[in-house]
């Protein structure tokens, strides 16, 4: 009876090491963000009360194996109490496959590839200014980029921090940030 179950646990051990070593010897996936290399924020959309900004951030798969981006989002950290004046908010979007839901459709990304998800940031005035009023008096805030991925590794939640900042904002709706 013992040695039937150290048989058992044995198989089952060897099967735990085969399976480690298949792992180590076929690899991974490993999907890295290029934040350092995303484009500068543009405007794609502007009116009197608000802006939508964008910028584009290289997903690259350096691993050996297909990585998935199952969800991504924009979480703009930017509370009323650090600044009332604006109403911020965020979304993410693969490039080529835009969505009017704003929901983010999962890809896959072959080892050695890389993908483009956009991240939209939509500034909106409040207490009756227009969007110049408000981006005048705004201060710097991150966005973080929240993405959900997997592969061979059990799925996890990864995120990159995109600053934005209130001179290149201002700039960009054209107005001088205030100096208060």
């Amino acid at each position: 009876m013992y040695i039937a179950v150290g048989v058992v646990l044995a198989a089952i051990f060897l099967c735990i090491i085969a399976v480690k070593l298949f792992f180590v010897k076929e690899g991974t996936e490993e999907v890295v963000v290029k934040l350092t290399e995303r484009t500068p924020l543009e405007v794609t959309a502007q009116d009197e009360k608000s802006v939508t900004l964008v910028t584009k951030l290289e997903f690259a798969n350096v691993g050996k194996q297909v990585g998935t981006i199952m969800d991504a989002l924009v979480r703009p950290l930017v509370p009323y109490e650090q600044y009332d004046g604006l109403e911020v908010r965020g979304r993410a979007e693969r490039e080529g496959a835009p969505r009017e839901d704003d929901y983010f459709e999962a890809v896959l990304i072959e080892a050695g590839k890389s993908i483009f998800v956009k991240a939209y940031v939509t500034l909106t005035a409040r207490k009756g200014r227009s969007i110049k009023e408000a981006a005048a008096h705004m201060v710097d805030f991150p966005a973080e980029l929240i993405y959900q991925e997997t592969g061979r590794r059990p799925w996890r939640y990864s995120k990159v921090t995109i600053p934005v900042r209130a001179a290149e904002v201002a700039a960009l709706v054209g107005v001088t940030p205030a100096d208060d």
